[in-house]
């Protein structure tokens, strides 16, 4: 039988991403509540699968039908809502990203769910994309150091993301409003350094527990800068490897490009990821050699959101184990770069 799923959040992530993500996965899973924070979404989502649907989530988490609990709620409530779940008796979770705000609060959230033997699996898909594993594979078969990484993002203009970063320092992030979207003013350095702590957590995040994949241990950042309208451009050393990350989202359309390469010695490795909430396969890696020969992977017809689902139903199955010190050690990596980010551009960004 299929474990029976509920949704914790009745926003775009559910709508987009996990609702059809889990209607692939019939024989795996199936959804059976979902849960809003008073907006009333939740009923329209339910009625797509004949869920049940309620407000806030004591009636969720109190339904027997619900063995897993996908966290699809604002970031600062992720670690009480990992809480509330394992002290439910779920048999599983899915988390969006971040894990936690905080590194006291993830900790927490993972020694409850160590505790209570509970699978968890944090939604940064890019990680569990099948391209990712093709990469990694190429370039650990081939013995060469990674000598450098980039990480690179051009996106469309997200008004969730202008609304999330554009608050004052130390104001709580806003919801999204309707009509052009408030730019920040990045020329407060205080500013600038908020919006680009907030960008790091919420699009680096994405990308970082790849970088860690290749050079786990932060050393120092080197330069850090907020990007108008709206996005950034960081270099930082990780176990002596020079990786720099660029973000912009821009007012006019270009297309989305979201890519990480990697050079070595002989090689460079590239991974082109689909856009977020786009259900359009697995990326697509492509070598190219010190000779100028080009070669290009088959994609997957799966995405990292069918890949971080089945990874759940395998630790369910006890066919895999748990990775919690990694899920923690993810966390703490991102909580660094963002915060010496923050930290350099109140100094003057070098």
């Amino acid at each position: 039988m299929p474990y029976g799923v509920g949704l914790i959040g009745a926003g775009p992530g559910v709508a987009s991403l996990h609702l059809p993500t889990l209607a692939r996965l019939p024989e795996l899973f199936r959804v059976v509540h979902v849960a809003d924070a008073g907006s009333g979404r939740s009923a329209a989502l339910a009625a797509r699968t004949g869920a049940r649907s309620s407000s806030g989530i004591v009636e969720l988490l109190a339904d027997p039908a619900v063995e897993v609990v996908a966290i699809c709620s604002p970031p600062e409530q992720h670690a009480a809502h990992i809480l509330a779940a394992v002290d439910a008796g779920v048999r599983g979770i899915l988390c969006e990203k971040p894990l936690a705000t905080g590194g006291a609060d993830a900790e927490a959230a993972i020694a409850a769910c160590r505790g209570a033997r509970i699978p968890l699996i944090v939604g940064a898909h890019h990680a569990f994309d099948p391209a990712w594993g093709r990469a990694t594979h190429h370039l650990f078969a081939s013995g060469e150091r990674v000598r450098d990484i980039t990480v690179t993002l051009a996106l469309p203009p997200n008004q969730r993301y202008h609304a999330l970063v554009g608050e004052a320092p130390d104001g709580p992030p806003a919801e999204a409003a309707a009509g052009p979207p408030r730019l920040p003013d990045l020329s407060d350095p205080a500013i600038a350094a908020t919006v680009v702590r907030r960008l790091v957590e919420g699009l680096a995040a994405h990308d970082l527990p790849l970088v860690r994949d290749l050079a786990p241990r932060f050393e120092r950042m080197v330069f850090a800068r907020a990007l108008a309208p709206l996005g950034f451009a960081l270099g930082f050393r990780a176990s002596g490897i020079p990786v720099r990350m660029s973000a912009l989202m821009l007012p006019a359309g270009a297309d989305a490009l979201w890519r990480v390469e990697m050079t070595t010695d002989t090689d460079l490795v590239s991974v082109s990821f689909p856009p977020s909430f786009v259900h359009a396969g697995s990326a697509e890696v492509s070598v190219i050699s010190g000779t100028d020969r080009a070669s290009t992977y088959p994609r997957d017809a799966d995405d990292g959101y069918l890949a971080e689902w089945r990874a759940l139903a395998d630790l369910l199955a006890g066919v895999a184990a748990a990775e919690y010190d990694a899920v923690l050690d993810d966390l703490h990596y991102i909580e660094a770069v963002a915060t010496a980010a923050h930290d350099l551009i109140l100094e003057g960004g070098r």
